[in-house]
């Protein structure tokens, strides 16, 4: 368990009682939030990235987009457009986010739009698209809307009890906050479905229960709050460039490696597992390549003449309309898409009736 100094402490205290104050404004209904007649599914975390917030809104979308005219709608973090802004397949990341680009490419025919002012942006998809459900993409501190779904993901390994606010640790609120969720999956876990190299679903329940008896203790839920739990499942790498991909570097069991996402964990043990990994190049998250960062990448492949060079779905985002990437790199470059899915066949479909339960009865 993290511990801090005095001085730690006080530093934290002010970011602590702001966030205290905040939220009892929220709960008294001071601070007023806003109600839909449609669902409304919020994706969100307390701790700062890595907890697959946008492979479990994919999913999502993937399960929900035959029944209902969807709509995904974020903040758009760190794009350089203001107010309401739809996002096509052909944007660069500039315009929207890496993120939301990430998932209208992938569902060009689900409505994907970013917005700071959230409410507005679900009464203009509404109107305009004739949209009957709306998945928020990094929500749960957005009280300004009270969700008819709040979904809270916690990292498997990286659990948020006992852990510090920024600056100093990586809570972007208060772990008491987890009694609005109205749902909890616990991410990135083993798929403690598969023994012996084979599904067992009977097992696998069995192995839910006693880590669902952990989990509900460590995170303090109540009854009413269901517990699920997710696994990543990583697809075939595909190239950043497909016009221009050499296609013999699809078949290199040789790789090397650069990310610019928030825990790049996972990522790294999937390639040890399936190729031999020369170098691996970590940038910060949500990383907007310079000329320098692309040079330091360039430098990389050099070295590694034969090696495919691999970086995150995320990344590639923000890849394709950079300038300064050679044509050689252009060549060898791939991405390394990421899914998850809700573990136990069972459970997944527990998962999927829950969120559809409304209106909310947990965090009201």
């Amino acid at each position: 368990m993290p511990s801090v100094g005095l001085s730690s402490k006080l530093l934290l205290f002010p970011y602590w009682l702001t966030l205290a104050i905040r939220n009892k404004l929220y709960d008294k209904g001071v601070l007023k939030s806003e109600r839909f007649d449609i669902p409304i599914i919020s994706v969100g975390n307390i701790s700062v990235g890595g907890t697959g917030k946008t492979p479990h809104t994919e999913m999502i979308v993937e399960a929900l987009k035959g029944q209902f005219r969807v709509a995904v709608i974020s903040r758009g973090y760190k794009r350089k457009t203001k107010g309401f802004h739809l996002v096509k397949p052909t944007d660069d990341f500039t315009l929207c986010g890496d993120e939301p680009l990430q998932i209208k490419k992938k569902f060009p025919e689900v409505i994907v739009a970013v917005c700071k002012d959230r409410g507005a942006a679900i009464k203009k998809v509404m109107k305009d698209f004739g949209v009957n459900l709306v998945v928020l993409d990094d929500a749960f501190q957005y009280r300004k809307i009270v969700p008819s779904c709040n979904i809270l993901l916690v990292n498997f390994n990286r659990t948020i009890t006992g852990e510090n606010l920024l600056p100093i640790g990586n809570l972007r609120d208060l772990p008491s906050q987890v009694k609005r969720a109205d749902i909890v999956v616990v991410t990135k876990c083993p798929d403690f479905s598969i023994f012996d190299g084979n599904s067992d679903e009977e097992r696998g329940l069995e192995a839910i229960g006693e880590q669902e008896v952990l989990w509900r203790q460590n995170l303090s839920l109540r009854d009413n709050q269901p517990l699920f739990f997710s696994t990543a499942v990583f697809l075939t790498a595909i190239p950043v460039f497909p016009g221009i991909c050499n296609v013999r570097y699809m078949y290199s069991k040789f790789v090397v490696a650069f990310t610019g996402i928030a825990d790049d964990t996972l990522f790294k043990s999937q390639l040890v597992a399936e190729h031999t990994v020369g170098e691996v190049i970590k940038f910060a998250d949500h990383k907007n390549f310079s000329r320098s960062d692309i040079k330091k990448v360039e430098s990389m492949a050099q070295r590694q003449k034969e090696a495919a060079v691999v970086t995150t779905e995320k990344d590639s985002m923000r890849l394709k309309n950079n300038k300064y990437i050679s044509q050689n790199l252009k060549q060898r470059l791939f991405a390394l898409p990421v899914g998850c899915r809700i573990i136990t066949e069972t459970k997944k479909k527990e998962f999927f009736e829950q969120i559809l339960k409304r209106p909310s009865t947990i965090s009201q």
